[in-house]
């Protein structure tokens, strides 16, 4: 697809004009598959878990996450750009 980098940044333009959980809720609906939400939830509540300090065995038992995608994760909070430990609540 031409001008990938320009429909990216049209996506990110939708998304920062979200109010409601409803409008969040009705755009993935639309844009995703309910199994894509479900997997971004799971990746959420994993990033979660281990800024709370849980173990790599910890939150895959709790989360039936793939040890794969749970060290993307943790590379994200050690080396990416911050967004896990700005937006997750895990006080």
């Amino acid at each position: 697809m031409k001008d990938m980098e320009k429909h990216v940044d049209e996506l990110y333009d939708i998304i920062l004009k979200l109010k409601t959980r409803e409008d969040c809720k009705a755009l993935l609906e639309d844009l995703c598959t309910y199994k894509e939400v479900e997997q971004m939830a799971q990746r959420a509540y994993a990033a979660k878990l281990f800024l709370e300090g849980k173990t790599y065995n910890e939150i895959i038992a709790e989360t039936d996450i793939s040890s794969t995608t749970l060290s993307r994760i943790s590379r994200s909070i050690a080396h990416g750009s911050g967004a896990y430990k700005k937006f997750i609540d895990h006080d």
